[in-house]
Protein backbone atom coordinates (compact mmCIF):
# COMPACT_ATOMS: atom_id res chain seq x y z
CA UNK A 1 0.00 0.00 0.00
CA UNK A 2 1.30 3.62 -0.54
CA UNK A 3 1.82 6.07 1.90
CA UNK A 4 -0.73 9.38 1.61
CA UNK A 5 2.00 12.40 0.28
CA UNK A 6 3.50 14.80 2.35
CA UNK A 7 1.81 18.08 1.45
CA UNK A 8 3.43 19.83 -1.98
CA UNK A 9 4.54 17.30 -3.39
CA UNK A 10 4.90 17.83 -7.35
CA UNK A 11 2.08 20.44 -7.40
CA UNK A 12 4.24 22.75 -9.16
CA UNK A 13 5.75 20.09 -11.66
CA UNK A 14 2.71 18.77 -12.80
CA UNK A 15 1.46 21.96 -13.03
CA UNK A 16 3.82 23.43 -15.17
CA UNK A 17 2.95 20.35 -17.84
CA UNK A 18 -0.13 22.10 -17.59
CA UNK A 19 -22.57 17.83 -16.07
CA UNK A 20 -26.17 15.48 -15.73
CA UNK A 21 -27.33 14.36 -18.33
CA UNK A 22 -30.32 11.39 -18.69
CA UNK A 23 -33.54 13.22 -19.14
CA UNK A 24 -35.09 12.14 -21.88
CA UNK A 25 -32.31 12.43 -23.72
CA UNK A 26 -31.83 9.02 -25.83
CA UNK A 27 -28.67 7.81 -28.10
CA UNK A 28 -27.87 5.03 -28.84
CA UNK A 29 -24.31 3.82 -26.59
CA UNK A 30 -21.93 0.90 -26.27
CA UNK A 31 -19.53 1.62 -23.22
CA UNK A 32 -18.52 -1.62 -21.87
CA UNK A 33 -20.28 -0.31 -18.89
CA UNK A 34 -23.90 -0.65 -17.94
CA UNK A 35 -25.40 3.21 -17.96
CA UNK A 36 -27.36 4.46 -14.75
CA UNK A 37 -30.73 4.53 -15.31
CA UNK A 38 -31.93 8.14 -16.95
CA UNK A 39 -33.97 10.53 -14.59
CA UNK A 40 -37.04 11.21 -14.89
CA UNK A 41 -37.61 14.41 -17.62
CA UNK A 42 -38.96 17.73 -16.16
CA UNK A 43 -42.15 18.61 -17.30
CA UNK A 44 -41.24 21.48 -19.55
CA UNK A 45 -37.81 20.05 -21.17
CA UNK A 46 -36.37 17.85 -23.50
CA UNK A 47 -39.49 17.38 -25.27
CA UNK A 48 -39.04 16.71 -28.83
CA UNK A 49 -41.13 17.71 -31.95
CA UNK A 50 -41.11 16.75 -35.12
CA UNK A 51 -39.51 20.03 -36.59
CA UNK A 52 -36.91 19.80 -33.69
CA UNK A 53 -35.76 16.50 -35.28
CA UNK A 54 -35.92 18.08 -39.04
CA UNK A 55 -33.53 21.16 -37.53
CA UNK A 56 -30.89 19.17 -36.18
CA UNK A 57 -30.20 16.51 -39.06
CA UNK A 58 -26.94 15.93 -40.53
CA UNK A 59 -27.04 18.54 -43.22
CA UNK A 60 -24.17 20.37 -45.06
CA UNK A 61 -27.01 22.97 -46.93
CA UNK A 62 -25.63 25.65 -44.10
CA UNK A 63 -27.85 28.75 -43.41
CA UNK A 64 -27.40 32.12 -41.66
CA UNK A 65 -24.56 30.66 -39.05
CA UNK A 66 -22.71 28.99 -41.86
CA UNK A 67 -22.39 31.48 -43.84
CA UNK A 68 -21.34 34.09 -41.03
CA UNK A 69 -18.79 31.85 -40.13
CA UNK A 70 -17.66 31.47 -43.47
CA UNK A 71 -17.48 34.69 -44.28
CA UNK A 72 -15.57 35.70 -41.20
CA UNK A 73 -13.45 32.81 -42.03
CA UNK A 74 -12.41 32.04 -38.85
CA UNK A 75 -14.57 29.44 -36.41
CA UNK A 76 -14.07 30.31 -32.87
CA UNK A 77 -14.38 27.34 -30.20
CA UNK A 78 -14.31 27.84 -26.79
CA UNK A 79 -11.84 24.81 -25.17
CA UNK A 80 -9.87 23.32 -22.35
CA UNK A 81 -6.57 24.37 -21.96
CA UNK A 82 -5.79 22.27 -19.55
CA UNK A 83 -7.81 18.82 -19.25
CA UNK A 84 -5.39 16.70 -20.37
CA UNK A 85 -6.44 14.37 -23.16
CA UNK A 86 -9.42 16.28 -24.11
CA UNK A 87 -7.63 19.91 -24.53
CA UNK A 88 -4.68 20.90 -23.02
CA UNK A 89 -1.27 23.05 -23.99
CA UNK A 90 1.27 20.83 -25.00
CA UNK A 91 4.50 22.57 -23.41
CA UNK A 92 7.09 21.69 -25.97
CA UNK A 93 4.72 23.41 -29.03
CA UNK A 94 2.79 25.79 -27.14
CA UNK A 95 -0.22 23.98 -28.91
CA UNK A 96 -3.99 23.25 -27.53
CA UNK A 97 -4.57 19.98 -28.55
CA UNK A 98 -6.31 16.74 -27.66
CA UNK A 99 -9.61 14.74 -28.77
CA UNK A 100 -12.15 17.67 -28.31
CA UNK A 101 -9.30 19.40 -30.46
CA UNK A 102 -9.61 16.92 -33.07
CA UNK A 103 -13.37 17.26 -33.76
CA UNK A 104 -13.17 21.16 -33.27
CA UNK A 105 -10.02 20.89 -35.58
CA UNK A 106 -12.55 18.60 -38.62
CA UNK A 107 -15.98 20.98 -38.13
CA UNK A 108 -13.69 23.90 -38.87
CA UNK A 109 -11.50 22.25 -42.24
CA UNK A 110 -14.78 21.15 -43.07
CA UNK A 111 -15.88 25.26 -43.42
CA UNK A 112 -13.57 25.64 -45.01
CA UNK A 113 -11.91 28.60 -42.40
CA UNK A 114 -9.43 28.70 -39.70
CA UNK A 115 -9.82 26.78 -36.13
CA UNK A 116 -9.62 30.10 -33.33
CA UNK A 117 -9.00 28.29 -29.77
CA UNK A 118 -10.34 30.48 -27.07
CA UNK A 119 -9.51 28.69 -23.50
CA UNK A 120 -12.37 28.96 -21.34
CA UNK A 121 -13.64 27.70 -18.14
CA UNK A 122 -16.77 25.10 -17.47
CA UNK A 123 -18.56 28.02 -15.88
CA UNK A 124 -17.89 30.30 -19.20
CA UNK A 125 -19.50 28.20 -21.27
CA UNK A 126 -23.27 29.02 -21.90
CA UNK A 127 -22.67 32.46 -21.36
CA UNK A 128 -20.34 33.02 -23.92
CA UNK A 129 -22.35 31.15 -26.30
CA UNK A 130 -24.90 33.46 -25.55
CA UNK A 131 -23.19 36.77 -26.32
CA UNK A 132 -21.82 35.19 -29.85
CA UNK A 133 -18.39 35.49 -28.21
CA UNK A 134 -17.94 32.18 -29.17
CA UNK A 135 -19.33 29.92 -32.52
CA UNK A 136 -18.91 27.02 -30.51
CA UNK A 137 -18.01 24.66 -27.43
CA UNK A 138 -16.13 21.61 -27.60
CA UNK A 139 -15.28 21.20 -23.76
CA UNK A 140 -16.69 17.81 -22.54
CA UNK A 141 -19.69 19.54 -22.43
CA UNK A 142 -22.39 17.49 -21.07
CA UNK A 143 -25.69 17.29 -23.02
CA UNK A 144 -28.66 18.10 -20.53
CA UNK A 145 -32.17 18.88 -20.47
CA UNK A 146 -31.45 22.33 -18.58
CA UNK A 147 -28.72 23.01 -21.33
CA UNK A 148 -31.40 22.31 -23.72
CA UNK A 149 -33.13 25.44 -22.69
CA UNK A 150 -30.28 28.09 -23.29
CA UNK A 151 -27.96 26.59 -26.07
CA UNK A 152 -28.19 23.87 -28.64
CA UNK A 153 -26.42 20.77 -28.89
CA UNK A 154 -24.99 18.17 -32.03
CA UNK A 155 -25.53 15.02 -32.10
CA UNK A 156 -23.53 13.14 -28.90
CA UNK A 157 -20.08 12.01 -29.94
CA UNK A 158 -19.07 10.41 -26.89
CA UNK A 159 -20.08 8.76 -23.78
CA UNK A 160 -18.52 9.39 -20.50
CA UNK A 161 -19.45 8.82 -16.66
CA UNK A 162 -18.73 10.19 -13.82
CA UNK A 163 -16.55 8.26 -11.38
CA UNK A 164 -13.43 9.35 -8.44
CA UNK A 165 -10.24 9.59 -8.59
CA UNK A 166 -8.45 8.83 -4.74
CA UNK A 167 -5.60 9.27 -2.99
CA UNK A 168 -3.37 5.79 -4.20
CA UNK A 169 -3.87 4.32 -0.04
CA UNK A 170 -7.77 5.33 -0.29
CA UNK A 171 -8.31 3.49 -3.38
CA UNK A 172 -7.60 0.45 -2.81
CA UNK A 173 -10.51 -0.25 -0.84
CA UNK A 174 -12.85 2.09 -2.62
CA UNK A 175 -16.10 0.40 -3.62
CA UNK A 176 -18.19 3.65 -5.01
CA UNK A 177 -19.43 6.50 -3.58
CA UNK A 178 -20.99 5.27 -0.38
CA UNK A 179 -17.07 4.96 0.89
CA UNK A 180 -16.90 8.92 0.39
CA UNK A 181 -18.63 9.68 4.16
CA UNK A 182 -16.17 12.48 5.77
CA UNK A 183 -13.87 12.36 2.23
CA UNK A 184 -13.16 15.61 1.26
CA UNK A 185 -14.07 15.53 -2.54
CA UNK A 186 -13.13 18.46 -4.87
CA UNK A 187 -14.70 19.48 -8.28
CA UNK A 188 -14.79 22.63 -10.23
CA UNK A 189 -17.14 25.16 -10.05
CA UNK A 190 -19.75 26.06 -12.33
CA UNK A 191 -20.47 21.53 -13.04
CA UNK A 192 -23.13 19.04 -12.14
CA UNK A 193 -20.28 16.98 -10.42
CA UNK A 194 -20.48 18.76 -6.88
CA UNK A 195 -24.19 18.36 -7.04
CA UNK A 196 -23.69 15.05 -8.24
CA UNK A 197 -21.53 13.48 -5.05
CA UNK A 198 -23.48 15.39 -2.55
CA UNK A 199 -26.39 13.34 -4.09
CA UNK A 200 -24.59 10.63 -3.91
CA UNK A 201 -22.75 10.68 -0.17
CA UNK A 202 -24.00 13.40 1.54
CA UNK A 203 -21.47 13.08 4.47
CA UNK A 204 -18.41 13.90 1.47
CA UNK A 205 -17.01 16.80 2.25
CA UNK A 206 -17.31 18.59 -0.89
CA UNK A 207 -14.67 21.59 -2.31
CA UNK A 208 -14.68 23.63 -5.86
CA UNK A 209 -11.89 24.95 -7.32
CA UNK A 210 -11.86 26.22 -10.75
CA UNK A 211 -10.71 23.88 -12.78
CA UNK A 212 -9.62 19.78 -12.43
CA UNK A 213 -6.38 21.12 -12.90
CA UNK A 214 -7.18 23.51 -9.71
CA UNK A 215 -7.96 20.47 -8.10
CA UNK A 216 -5.08 18.66 -8.52
CA UNK A 217 -2.77 21.57 -7.22
CA UNK A 218 -5.39 21.00 -3.77
CA UNK A 219 -4.92 16.77 -4.01
CA UNK A 220 -0.68 17.43 -4.36
CA UNK A 221 -1.19 19.99 -1.40
CA UNK A 222 -3.14 17.50 0.48
CA UNK A 223 -5.92 20.04 1.25
CA UNK A 224 -8.26 17.42 -0.83
CA UNK A 225 -8.16 13.21 -0.56
CA UNK A 226 -10.26 12.79 -3.95
CA UNK A 227 -11.53 14.50 -7.24
CA UNK A 228 -14.73 13.76 -9.01
CA UNK A 229 -15.81 14.26 -12.89
CA UNK A 230 -16.03 12.32 -16.07
CA UNK A 231 -13.88 9.29 -16.06
CA UNK A 232 -11.77 10.87 -19.36
CA UNK A 233 -11.31 14.19 -17.03
CA UNK A 234 -10.07 11.69 -14.29
CA UNK A 235 -8.05 9.66 -16.96
CA UNK A 236 -6.26 12.61 -17.55
CA UNK A 237 -5.50 13.48 -14.25
CA UNK A 238 -3.83 10.33 -13.46
CA UNK A 239 -1.59 10.16 -16.25
CA UNK A 240 0.05 13.52 -14.74
CA UNK A 241 0.50 12.21 -11.17
CA UNK A 242 1.02 8.47 -11.28
CA UNK A 243 2.72 8.39 -8.24
CA UNK A 244 -0.30 9.31 -5.97
CA UNK A 245 -3.37 9.61 -7.81
CA UNK A 246 -5.54 6.82 -8.70
CA UNK A 247 -8.77 6.21 -10.61
CA UNK A 248 -9.71 2.41 -9.24
CA UNK A 249 -11.98 0.30 -11.10
CA UNK A 250 -15.55 1.25 -10.12
CA UNK A 251 -18.84 1.89 -12.20
CA UNK A 252 -19.67 5.59 -12.85
CA UNK A 253 -22.74 6.77 -10.95
CA UNK A 254 -23.73 9.51 -13.94
CA UNK A 255 -24.80 9.48 -17.76
CA UNK A 256 -22.17 12.28 -19.73
CA UNK A 257 -22.90 12.42 -23.44
CA UNK A 258 -21.18 14.82 -24.57
CA UNK A 259 -22.18 17.26 -27.53
CA UNK A 260 -20.74 20.28 -29.19
CA UNK A 261 -22.30 23.22 -27.97
CA UNK A 262 -23.86 26.30 -29.93
CA UNK A 263 -25.93 29.08 -29.92
CA UNK A 264 -29.66 27.93 -29.60
CA UNK A 265 -30.52 30.02 -33.07
CA UNK A 266 -27.98 27.94 -34.84
CA UNK A 267 -29.85 25.45 -36.14
CA UNK A 268 -28.14 25.24 -39.19
CA UNK A 269 -25.05 25.30 -37.98
CA UNK A 270 -25.61 22.29 -35.85
CA UNK A 271 -27.18 20.50 -38.52
CA UNK A 272 -23.67 20.88 -40.25
CA UNK A 273 -21.92 19.66 -37.36
CA UNK A 274 -24.41 16.68 -37.56
CA UNK A 275 -23.07 16.08 -40.92
CA UNK A 276 -19.16 16.25 -39.86
CA UNK A 277 -19.76 13.81 -36.68
CA UNK A 278 -21.41 11.60 -39.17
CA UNK A 279 -18.54 11.54 -41.34
CA UNK A 280 -16.00 11.16 -38.73
CA UNK A 281 -17.52 8.29 -37.30
CA UNK A 282 -17.82 6.69 -41.25
CA UNK A 283 -14.32 7.20 -42.18
CA UNK A 284 -12.36 6.07 -39.07
CA UNK A 285 -11.07 9.46 -38.01
CA UNK A 286 -13.25 9.25 -35.07
CA UNK A 287 -12.05 6.05 -34.01
CA UNK A 288 -8.23 7.08 -34.71
CA UNK A 289 -8.75 10.55 -32.38
CA UNK A 290 -10.15 8.38 -29.60
CA UNK A 291 -6.65 5.47 -30.25
CA UNK A 292 -4.30 8.38 -29.84
CA UNK A 293 -5.47 10.28 -26.78
CA UNK A 294 -8.17 8.11 -24.64
CA UNK A 295 -7.78 4.45 -25.33
CA UNK A 296 -4.01 4.58 -23.41
CA UNK A 297 -5.49 5.91 -20.19
CA UNK A 298 -9.08 4.93 -20.21
CA UNK A 299 -9.54 1.70 -17.72
CA UNK A 300 -12.45 -0.54 -18.39
CA UNK A 301 -13.66 1.58 -20.66
CA UNK A 302 -13.37 1.33 -24.53
CA UNK A 303 -16.33 2.65 -26.77
CA UNK A 304 -17.44 2.62 -30.45
CA UNK A 305 -18.57 5.35 -32.21
CA UNK A 306 -21.99 5.78 -31.11
CA UNK A 307 -25.06 6.26 -33.34
CA UNK A 308 -26.64 9.51 -33.57
CA UNK A 309 -30.09 10.54 -31.64
CA UNK A 310 -31.03 14.35 -33.24
CA UNK A 311 -33.24 17.23 -31.41
CA UNK A 312 -33.51 17.21 -28.07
Amino acid sequence: MKQPRSRLGVAAAVLGLLALAGCSYDATKVPTYEAPAAAEPSPASCETTDADLRSYAPSRDGGDAVKRIRDAGVLKVGVSGDTLLLGSRNPSTNEIEGFDIDIAQRIADELGVKLQKRVINAGDRIGLLQDREIDLVSRNMTINCTRWQEIAFSAEYYHAGQKVLLRSDLADTYQGPQDLAGVTVCAPSGTTSIDNIREEQPEAKAETALTHTGCLVKFQQGRVDAITGDDTVLAGLAAQDKLYAEVPPQEPFTDEPYGIGANIEDTDLVAFINAVLEEMRSDGSWQKSYDRWLRPDLQGVDPLPFQPAYGR
